[in-house]
């Protein structure tokens, strides 16, 4: 017990530059108290006192304003900054060195019995007001972006952006330790917008050389794409406004 309350203490020193001394982390820290409380109200919890189990997580949700059923079962080393309106559902399991920010939901779909709630790999990252609902896991070393939706499994090493969560994979390297840089996420509509809006481009392009308008200062070459089999290119076109014959140099 009190070296898991040691290895929690170690993780808001290492996840937190605001954390000065462990008189403020023991007692200003509701993620730390939340914490705390639970582990008691979990072993309640095996020893089948459910009503004291859940009364004791009743009075941490008051007093933290983080809601952890006392059936979740969490590794050492959780971090709960700034806490609040983060909920833990019954059956959700937490790996080691995990950290959750203010507004995450660990929540469970159906009203199904037995496990419903979601598993959390070591050295997770859930970044603010991101919701996590299934049962299903999410591999070690990954990062939740903020706000995200995940409903499906994130293999390891990972991160997923976006509602519903996408996973984008970070040159399938694996992360090294804790990465906390939860804003530096990539954006795959962002991605898929600037791809849609070069194609439009490119398009344009080709229909100006098409009508035998003159390029425009700056403008790309609408050539360069590979010829699919059948596919007709410029050479073979007859303009309009020409005499028979006459066709569009590529």
């Amino acid at each position: 017990m009190f070296r898991t309350l040691r290895q929690d203490v170690r993780a808001v020193f290492e996840r937190d530059p605001a954390a000065k001394n462990l008189v403020e982390v023991l007692t200003c820290y509701p993620g730390l108290h939340a914490v705390c409380m639970h582990r008691i109200a979990h072993a309640l919890y095996r020893w089948r006192c459910f009503t004291a189990s859940r009364l004791l997580s009743h009075l941490s949700r008051f007093l933290t304003g983080i809601e952890i059923h006392p059936g979740a079962r969490i590794g050492e080393g959780l971090f709960i900054d700034h806490g609040s309106g983060v909920v833990i559902g019954e059956t959700t399991e937490i790996g080691r060195n995990v950290t959750l920010y203010q507004g995450v939901t660990l929540g469970g779909t159906g009203k199904e019995k037995g496990k419903r709630h979601p598993t959390i790999g070591d050295n997770v990252v859930i970044s603010a007001g991101a919701k996590v609902l299934g049962s299903f896991e999410i591999g070690a070393n990954s990062r939740i972006g903020a706000g995200s939706v995940v409903l499906k499994p994130v293999p390891a090493n990972c991160t997923v952006v976006g509602v519903p969560g996408k996973i984008v994979r970070r040159d399938g390297q694996r992360v090294d330790g804790i990465d906390l840089r939860h804003d530096q996420l990539p954006d795959p509509v962002a991605e898929a917008l600037t791809a849609m809006q070069e194609r439009i481009t490119y398009l344009e392009a080709k229909v100006r050389r098409l009508e035998g308008e003159p390029r425009a200062q700056g403008e790309p070459e609408a050539e360069g794409e590979p010829r699919a089999e059948g596919e007709t290119t410029l050479g073979d076109l007859q303009h309009p406004d020409r005499p028979q014959g006459e066709v569009l140099s590529p």
